[in-house]
């Protein structure tokens, strides 16, 4: 595997900081992106302090035997779904025992999965008092989904997770 470019390691870096501040552990539930979430964060130097691991959930099964999705929400709608992405950072906060969890779940082609498009991505942040998906609807190549879907949840766990619940 190839480093992550400069730019994305330095929001990788911003998340960490973040919760490095507010004493707060991570740990990354993937599909589509299939460990580069996991190797953007850790290619920080000091991620150790705040990364407790992660789970690689390729397989639909997995994401229900390893996470906890529940069966009857995978086999309703496919692994391709917001609430599938939200129980996906769920379990993996339970699996790792962190604070913050970030999933990501969706098609990266080059051919539609279960009736879904390339591009449809649905990603996933919980965190103490806060659960939240986003679907970009990315465009490009099987590489480029994957790494716009890493870019665009780091880019959301900086920006949610350095923003105070209690305004």
């Amino acid at each position: 595997m190839t480093p992550p470019e400069p730019e994305l390691t330095a929001v990788a870096a911003e998340v960490l900081g973040v919760c490095r501040r507010r004493g707060l552990t991570i740990g990354v539930a993937e599909s589509l992106t299939g460990g580069l979430l996991c190797a953007a964060l850790t290619a920080v130097p000091g991620a150790s302090s705040v990364v407790r691991g992660g789970v690689v959930a390729y397989a639909t099964d997995r994401k229900a035997a390893v996470l906890g999705v529940p069966e009857e929400l995978l086999e309703a709608r496919g692994a391709v779904d917001p609430d599938v992405a939200l129980a996906m950072a769920r379990g993996v906060c339970t699996v790792m025992g962190t604070d913050v969890g970030l999933a990501t779940t969706g098609v990266a082609g080059p051919d539609p999965q279960d009736g879904q498009p390339v591009g449809r991505v649905y990603l996933a942040l919980v965190a103490p008092e806060l659960h939240w998906v986003l679907n970009p609807d990315l465009n490009g190549d099987r590489d480029e989904i994957r790494e716009q879907s890493v870019r665009r949840l780091l880019e959301l766990a900086a920006e949610l997770l350095a923003t105070p619940v209690n305004r």
